[in-house]
C-alpha cells in the first residue's frame, strides 16, 4: 500500500450503520442504490458509482474525505478517491 490516506484510516475506523440505506438516495425518495459505501472520517453512506445517484463519489467531491470502504456483506476493502487506490 503506498496511499497515506489509506494507511491512516483503518478498516474499522468507524462502524457500520445499523440502518444500511443511501441517505441521499432515502432523501430524494429513491431505493435504487447498488452497494453501499461509508466514509471513514464522517460516517456519511451513500452508494456506489454504479448507483444512479454515485452519492459516494459526490459525498467526496463536496467534502474532499477520501477514504470509504464497503459496507456490503462480506466485503472488507477501502478505496481512495484522492490516489484511486484500494487495499483489501
Amino acid at each position: 500500500m503506498t496511499c497515506a490516506h489509506l494507511a491512516a484510516t483503518p478498516l474499522d475506523a468507524k462502524p457500520v450503520p445499523e440502518v444500511r440505506e443511501c441517505v441521499d438516495c432515502v432523501a430524494l425518495g429513491h431505493r435504487d442504490w447498488v452497494h453501499l459505501r461509508l466514509c471513514l472520517e464522517c460516517g456519511h453512506v451513500g452508494c456506489c458509482d454504479s448507483s444512479p445517484g454515485r452519492h459516494a463519489s459526490a459525498h467526496y467531491k463536496e467534502i474532499k474525505h477520501p477514504v470509504v470502504r464497503s459496507i456490503e456483506p462480506n466485503e472488507r476493502w477501502r478505496w481512495c478517491f484522492v490516489d484511486e487506490e484500494v487495499v483489501g
